[in-house]
């Protein structure tokens, strides 16, 4: 019935700096916009990943997300972007290896984990 997640919707406490994280660490790029309530949102893409991005200043640093995780096609462009943006890893100390995977953990400019995850092959499976 679900063949896979459509997108991935975050209030976030300034929209122009979660963009910009966004498109410079993950690639992707701004499709649609508008205002909600007098708050301005926008979708952005990257493949086949959406995610939806409301501004909500009053944003609490606790929010009820543990973290999302995105699929990486290029960790090492990741990386390199990480680095040229000064993003710091969130825990581990950096890549964090899995049974079949990658994973590397970091925060966007709201506080919101994010996993990145590189699969062994480029294949998921367990």
């Amino acid at each position: 019935m679900v063949r896979q997640l459509d997108h991935l919707n975050l209030d976030v406490r300034g929209l122009a700096e979660s963009e910009r994280f966004y498109a410079n660490i993950f690639g992707f790029r701004r499709v649609e916009s508008g205002e909600h309530g007098g708050l301005p949102w926008v979708i952005l893409r990257a493949g086949d990943a959406m995610l939806c991005l409301y501004e909500n200043p009053a944003l609490p640093a606790d929010g009820p997300l543990n973290h999302f995780a995105l699929r990486l096609t290029d960790a090492e462009a990741f990386l390199a972007g990480l680095d040229a943006h000064g993003v710091p890893f969130d825990y581990g100390g950096g890549e964090v290896r899995w049974p079949h995977s990658r994973s590397w953990y970091v925060r966007d400019p709201s506080g919101h984990q994010i996993e990145a995850v590189a699969w062994n092959d480029d294949q998921v499976r367990f």
